[in-house]
Parts: structure tokens; C-alpha cells; sequence
């Protein structure tokens, strides 16, 4: 083979090489089977994921309501019952809407009330769980305490915070805190005991004290626990301000539901329990939003 012969054959490869996209006499990496130039991680498909993850934890319950809503409505139709004995859904809902005013009236001073009871056991929660913490012997002689605490028959407590307060702000808010901090105080208690050790062994080896061990260690490690007890919290936090309400208040949706169960409304009483069911789930919602907030790394660490 002559010198131009050679050179015509490089040259020839030189052209092959810069269409096959690499060096000149480098030769392509064989290309795996299955894949593309366009990896699988693509950030345009994580909110498709999660639209589908929510409709699918949605969907269900929102289906068996509306099952349940129909079979009550069909009941009620197909044996003639009276309204004074089960209303229709249908019925529910236009005399909820026709009397709106009424019922929003009437739920401004419950959502009031369990605000101010849910800060209240909010903050008697936290301050009783990190004494504990700090303290074994405290521990010991408290927890079986709290546990007793919820032995108590809340039905028989109100009225006599009623008769003890009056009717003012101040029974109703001691109703919901002595529902709502037990499952507050126990689950920091708990995730403050579940904190990692082999990070505090490392913390105080690095010469960090008992102060920087909580804060750095046994705090992030109970926030799930606390979380999970917060939403359990705050559906009991309604209960109990309604309940509240219900043995003696001058508003809200207890004495409401008293007063139209005395008219033989029973309507309007169930139009007031969706009300109730309806603040309750959003703020079992707003808990989802608040942890998010707070504490993003949790739902990273779930998912």
C-alpha cells in the first residue's frame, strides 16, 4: 500500500470518528441496552408522580362517602322517613345553605375556642415533655399521671368546669387541653426516647453537652412522633369544644346542635356536623402544610 493510500484511509476514518460524535481514534463506548441519552431522573415527570400519589390516597375515601351519601339518600326516599327523624343528604344541604348565616355565626366562636384551647395545650404539652426529658425521675412520676388523666370521664368534667368558670372562655378552653395534650405531651415524650444514640455517643464525644444533644439530636428526632400526635390532637381539639359548648355556651356549634335538637331540626343539627367534620379535616390538612414548613425533611425521609 503506497504513502497516499494512507493517508486517504485516515482520512476517512477522521471523518467517520467526527460523525460518530468522538476523538479521533477513540472508540465509542457501546451503549447500554434499555438505555437512551435521556436519563429516567427527569425532573418534568416528580409532579405527574405526585399528582398521581395524591388522587390516589383522595380518591378512595372521597368514593365511599359518596357511596354512603347515596344508599342514605336512597333509604331515605324509598321508606318515607320523616324529616324530623333522618333528613335527606339532599335536605342537609339546602337547609345548611339556607340558614349559612346562622351556621357561620355559630362556628366563628368554635373555631375561636379551639384555637385558644389547642395553644393552650400546645404549649402545657411541650413544656411537660421536655421537663420530663431532662429529668428521669420526673418521668417516672409523671407519665402514669398523664395516663390516669385520660380515665377521667370528660362528660362529667365539663359540667363542672361549668359550674366552677361559668360560661365564659375559660372552661371550654380547659375541656380541650385536658383532651388534647395527653396524645401531645406522650408522643414527645416518646420520640424524645426514641432519638438516635449512636448520634449522641458522637455529639457528646465531640465534646457538645446535654442541652446541645436535645436540640441537635433528640429534637429533630421527635418531630415525626410529635406530628403524628399533632394531627390526632387537633380532630380532638373540635370534639371537645363542641362538646364544651354543647353542656353550656351562649354560641357556637354545641349550643346550636342543642338548640335545633330541642326544635326537632334534626337538619339542621347534621348540617352543623358537617360543619364541625369539615373544620376538623382542614385542620388535619393545615398539619400537613405546618409540618412542611417546619420540618420538610420528613416527608422526604417517608417518600
Amino acid at each position: 500500500m503506497t504513502r497516499a493510500d494512507h493517508r486517504a484511509d485516515h482520512r476517512a476514518d477522521h471523518r467517520v470518528d467526527h460523525r460518530a460524535g468522538t476523538e479521533p481514534g477513540v472508540t465509542p463506548s457501546p451503549a447500554l441496552p434499555g438505555r437512551t441519552g435521556r436519563t429516567d431522573r427527569s425532573p418534568a415527570r416528580r409532579p405527574a408522580r405526585g399528582r398521581t400519589s395524591l388522587l390516589g390516597r383522595v380518591a378512595p375515601p372521597v368514593l365511599v362517602v359518596l357511596l354512603l351519601l347515596v344508599v342514605w339518600q336512597w333509604t331515605v326516599t324509598a321508606l318515607d322517613v320523616r324529616p324530623q327523624v333522618l333528613p335527606s343528604p339532599l335536605r342537609v344541604v339546602e337547609q345548611g345553605w339556607a340558614f349559612r348565616d346562622v351556621l357561620w355565626a355559630n362556628t366563628v366562636p368554635t373555631l375561636q375556642v379551639t384555637g385558644v384551647g389547642f395553644a393552650v395545650s400546645l404549649a402545657v404539652g411541650w413544656v411537660l415533655a421536655v421537663v420530663v426529658d431532662f429529668s428521669p425521675w420526673l418521668r417516672r412520676a409523671l407519665v402514669p399521671l398523664l395516663v390516669a388523666s385520660q380515665t377521667l370521664p370528660i362528660i362529667a368534667i365539663a359540667p363542672l368546669m361549668i359550674i366552677w368558670f361559668g360560661f365564659g372562655l375559660l372552661p371550654k378552653v380547659l375541656v380541650i387541653a385536658l383532651v388534647t395534650f395527653f396524645p401531645i405531651a406522650v408522643g414527645l415524650i416518646e420520640g424524645f426516647s426514641r432519638a438516635d444514640p449512636e448520634a449522641s455517643n458522637l455529639l457528646r464525644s465531640m465534646g457538645g453537652g446535654r442541652w446541645a444533644e436535645f436540640r441537635y439530636v433528640r429534637l429533630p428526632g421527635a418531630l415525626p412522633s410529635f406530628f403524628t400526635a399533632l394531627r390526632i390532637a387537633i380532630t380532638y381539639a373540635v370534639t371537645g369544644a363542641i362538646f364544651a359548648e354543647y353542656v353550656g355556651a351562649r354560641a357556637g356549634l354545641g349550643i346550636y346542635m342543642a338548640q335545633q335538637k330541642n326544635s326537632f331540626r334534626t337538619d339542621l343539627v347534621l348540617a352543623a356536623v358537617a360543619v364541625a367534620a369539615l373544620v376538623s379535616v382542614a385542620l388535619f390538612g393545615l398539619t400537613y402544610l405546618v409540618e412542611r414548613v417546619v420540618a420538610p425533611w420528613i416527608r422526604r425521609t417517608r417518600s
